[in-house]
């Protein structure tokens, strides 16, 4: 029953800050659905493009989940489920919820532009400048990170570190049929924009027909599949991501994020009659302490706590989406709540379920203050468990294979897309400037085929190497942008007379908490290599010693900036 009253607690407590803490945001900050958004004043066919509520929110919600909210609150699970379930729901309404809707109405008022033009707008070009660059290079680690994930579950072997899918290397049903899935399902998602867009298909029957779509592409891919190498695999998906990043959005990113949605919500649904099955047959128990202690072998609560829950509570990248493909197809300001807020909340809930999941199987998976093994095979037999299944069941892993696959492809197009943005805004002086009207240098490297070239060899060239490295750096740069973002909004909203004072504690608390991270690993990464402990002048400890200090810096610089641009409005508020 322990695991029913936690769920049932959740989905309470998620449901009353969004009807109550949401709509007072939206009062607050004076949500017009007169007013045109940017999908209609800048409607261009290729970036700008209204979509459908449903549609829209598809999208949003299969590019900020991916597999984040699984990883993170399990391996946070060593703290016990108390902990990490208040993180959930309390960052969930007043942190993350509050900078993903923040961040999707500032960009709405900004012409569907990043964070780097709301800073502009508050605390100068420089600042803009900044962001950009730190943004690009979490983005940088976004590609890196899931190019390697999606090459591990594609690849008939594992990667270079043993990893596969974050370390799905028990996959019964094999990589093949994973792979033909996922490309099966890229060929589904360009029918149904070709149906939805260019021949006038009503939403409803075209997503009836992409529903059974998904039912055949899983049949054919269990039955047919083909194989390539990792490193074949990489230079395929960079190759993908490039086309898709260019293409129009209603080609492909529409719909296959919105197809691929019902994915997720279809893992959820399965986990939540998991719960209520096991809460009544006792087919399984939840075992996870309920608090374990202030700290663990990942480090104190705070700040370990706060960075590992990631996706579940709060993340960063979700401000990027929001700001750089969301804004740009909202078709009226309404609907933000639901997109923005609703989402995150949506996301805090699978946070929970993924908590509840590994409370099932704790005794196999957390020993001796540690997590062992990989989140989402937890995640897997926890459910499994909670149907009665002792072993590994082939359907429930084969849905967490190609949920992992496809979820980290939607946030590989995204993050590449979101990349040609901020990479041309670095270069163009203002927000009507095209690359069109510059000349010479600036118009070579504010074309949208550079940046996105650049980007995509950087990131899939890391994502051949090791994926640990990598994902130790990334949950710290991605909550340091939480940070950033949470306090870009708020000087936006304080420049134009609106209502800030939300934003005071989140921010605080998150710079603090990712600073303070960041400062942990560039003195561990120090102090071992000045011990000349084994490995310690590994690529991987330098990677991340230059890419923590790098981050660190600019995100001091910024909230210098920022505490100038909040103290000259205290005192012409005055």
């Amino acid at each position: 029953m322990t695991a029913l009253l936690i769920i049932l607690a959740a989905i309470a407590l998620l449901f009353i800050g969004y009807v109550f803490y949401g709509s007072w945001l939206a009062k607050q900050w004076g949500i017009d659905p007169t007013k045109k958004t940017p999908a209609e004043e800048k409607a261009d066919g290729v970036d700008y493009v209204a979509a459908k509520p449903a549609v829209l929110m598809g999208h949003h919600f299969s590019s900020i989940a991916g597999a984040g909210p699984i990883n993170g609150p399990i391996q946070a699970a060593v703290f016990g489920w108390v902990p990490v379930f208040l993180w959930c729901v309390i960052g969930g309404i007043f942190f993350g919820g509050l900078q993903d809707f923040g961040s999707l109405f500032a960009s709405a008022r900004h012409d569907g532009k990043s964070v780097g033009e709301i800073i502009k707008d508050s605390m100068g070009k420089a600042s803009k400048k900044l962001f950009i660059i730190f943004a690009l290079l979490v983005l940088i680690l976004v590609i890196a990170s899931f190019v390697n994930v999606v090459a591990g579950t594609f690849a008939t072997v594992a990667g270079a570190d043993g990893s596969t899918a974050f370390g799905i290397v028990s996959n019964p049903t094999g990589p093949q049929t994973t792979a033909m899935i996922s490309l099966l399902f890229i060929v589904l998602a360009v029918i149904y924009g070709i149906l939805t867009n260019r021949c006038g298909l009503k939403t409803l029957p075209a997503t009836i027909i992409g529903l059974v779509g998904i039912v055949l592409s899983i049949v054919i891919g269990l039955n047919f599949g083909f194989a390539m190498s990792r490193n074949a695999w990489i230079i395929f998906i960079g190759a993908y991501i490039a086309v898709a990043s260019l293409i129009p959005v209603w080609c492909l990113l529409q719909p296959r994020d919105y197809l691929s949605s019902f994915l997720l919500y279809g893992m959820m649904a399965l986990a939540l009659v998991g719960i209520i099955v096991s809460a009544f047959t006792g087919k399984a128990t939840f075992e996870l302490p309920a608090f374990t202690g202030w700290s663990t072998k990942i480090g104190p609560m705070f700040p370990a706590l706060f960075i590992t829950v990631a996706c579940g509570a709060c993340s960063g990248f979700h401000s990027l989406i929001a700001t750089g493909t969301t804004s740009k197809q909202l078709d009226n300001e309404k609907h933000a709540k639901a997109i923005g807020y609703g989402s995150m909340l949506i996301e805090s809930a699978l946070g929970v379920i993924s908590l509840i999941a590994v409370g099932m199987v704790s005794k196999n998976f957390i020993v001796d203050g540690a997590f062992r093994g990989a989140p989402p095979v937890a995640f897997a037999q926890g459910i499994a468990q909670m149907f009665g299944y002792i072993d590994n069941n082939n359907a429930i892993y084969a849905l967490l294979t190609l949920a992992v696959s496809v979820f980290a492809l939607t946030s590989l197009d995204s993050a590449t897309r979101l990349s040609r943005f901020m990479f041309s805004e670095l270069f163009l002086k203002d927000n009507e400037e095209s690359y069109k009207d510059v000349a010479g240098a600036r118009k070579c490297l504010s074309h949208p085929l550079f940046g996105t070239l650049l980007m995509v060899v950087i990131g899939c060239t890391l994502g051949g190497l090791s994926l640990a490295q990598i994902w130790a750096l990334f949950g710290s740069a991605n909550q340091l942008l939480a940070g950033i973002a949470l306090m870009a909004v708020a000087a936006w909203l304080g420049e134009v007379g609106k209502n800030n004072k939300m934003f005071i504690i989140p921010t605080v608390f998150m710079l603090a908490a990712t600073l303070t991270q960041l400062v942990r690993t560039v003195i561990g990464k120090c102090q071992a290599m000045a011990a000349g402990a084994p490995n310690a002048f590994h690529w991987g400890n330098w990677f991340q010693l230059i890419f923590a200090t790098a981050m660190a810096i600019l995100a001091v610089i910024l909230v210098i900036e920022g505490a100038k641009t909040f103290s000259r409005q205290l005192k012409k508020n005055a």
